[in-house]
């Protein structure tokens, strides 16, 4: 008897939210890394969980949420490129992964993400963008207040309220997706490098 392939278990096995079919498919022709797959899987499920929080905490939030799901879902696709950074630190990974997608003819609206992830400071950074970053952090449950505050900031000018009530919200709902990281680690580390 032969085992299901490791790539094919991590993009299907029962747990986190399916991957888009395109970034499913991208990976299995980039022959990603399982780990990295399981982890696409867990980043894209956590920003499912933040975009549906959005829209009924936000119903007027003018929110790509198609893009940001996308963008969840490829944005360490850069890795496949930068193995050594599936274990270890680097960014390389980050402009690789842009410049890999646009490759595959993914627009650049939609590429920019695996370039963006890690960089929240930016001037012009959308919140689509920083929705992204939170994901690729709350998902082990790693709080970034500076990150946070941007979002906040965004909620706050979109809803009216003090940035103080932006916060709470922000902190119970983040709070309250952390608390499956225990989980979603083991989900992760089941899978090869």
């Amino acid at each position: 008897m032969t085992l299901p392939d490791p790539l094919l278990r991590a993009l299907q096995d029962p747990g986190p939210r399916p991957l888009p079919d395109e970034a499913a498919a991208l990976l299995r022709t980039l022959d990603a890394p399982p780990r990295l797959a399981a982890h696409l899987r867990l980043v894209h499920d956590v920003a499912y969980e933040l975009v549906e929080w959005l829209a009924v905490r936000y119903p007027e939030l003018q929110l790509d949420r198609e893009a940001v799901l996308f963008g969840a879902a490829t944005h360490d696709v850069g890795k496949t490129a930068h193995p050594c950074e599936l274990s270890g630190p680097g960014s390389a990974h980050e402009e690789a992964g842009r410049d890999l997608l646009l490759a595959h003819g993914v627009t650049p609206e939609r590429a920019r993400f695996a370039a963006t992830h890690a960089a929240w400071t930016l001037p012009d950074i959308g919140l689509e963008d920083l929705l992204v970053s939170v994901a690729d952090k709350i998902w082990k449950n790693k709080r970034m207040q500076e990150l946070e505050d941007l979002v906040i900031r965004r909620l706050a000018e979109t809803s009216g309220r003090t940035v103080w009530e932006e916060f709470l919200a922000l902190d119970d709902a983040l709070t309250a997706v952390g608390e499956g990281a225990e989980e979603r680690l083991a989900f992760q580390a089941a899978y090869p490098l």
